[in-house]
């Protein structure tokens, strides 16, 4: 014969669930903290170096599409949202402050190449070999991020694979599709 139900059925956790998961909600609190403010923290030192670099490819990628725009104008259209995704990803990583989202550069200076109206060493000389050096430059920066996710711990691996991504659709629009 089954045993009848407490008259007082009580809702909400019980006393052991909470003394059982109270120590653990602290060991995790005090590992993330730890995590975040230790100072000697390999893990958390090759984190914020990952970010550092991440955010600065980014920034040089940024850079770059600001040279290809000034130097081939009839390709801004096509561009400039693509370069406003890498200007977002920089900042993302931390990066980013000095660059403008509009698709030009915040100041001179941000972008040496965009400054000159004739093509930059490093913008080729006509449209299709233009795009094609940027598709190389997205590939190229898409596979090290690719390659750096497996070395730092979960947000920051999954931001790096989330934008190798992007990287990698980048790489397509600029050679297949249209952008």
């Amino acid at each position: 014969m089954p045993f009848p139900s407490s008259p007082r059925a009580r809702s909400g956790p019980r006393r052991r669930s909470l003394l059982a998961a109270g120590p653990a909600a602290f060991v995790l609190a005090g590992c993330t903290a730890g995590d975040r403010t230790g100072p000697g923290d390999g893990t958390m030192s090759a984190e914020r170096t990952a970010r550092a670099r991440a955010a600065r490819d980014s920034e040089e990628l940024a850079a770059r599409y600001d040279a290809v725009i000034t130097a081939r104008p009839a390709l801004a259209e096509r561009l400039r949202p693509l370069r406003e995704e890498t200007v977002r990803h920089a900042r993302a990583f931390g990066g980013g402050r000095g660059a403008s989202p509009s698709g030009s550069p915040a100041s001179p200076s941000a972008s040496p190449a965009a400054a000159s109206p004739s093509p930059g060493p490093g913008v080729p000389g006509n449209d299709k070999d233009a795009l094609a050096a940027l598709a190389t430059a997205e590939r190229e920066l898409a596979d090290r991020r690719a390659k750096a996710l497996l070395g730092v711990p979960g947000e920051t691996a999954r931001l790096l694979a989330s934008v190798a991504a992007s990287g990698a659709a980048h790489v397509y629009l600029l050679t297949e599709g249209k952008a």
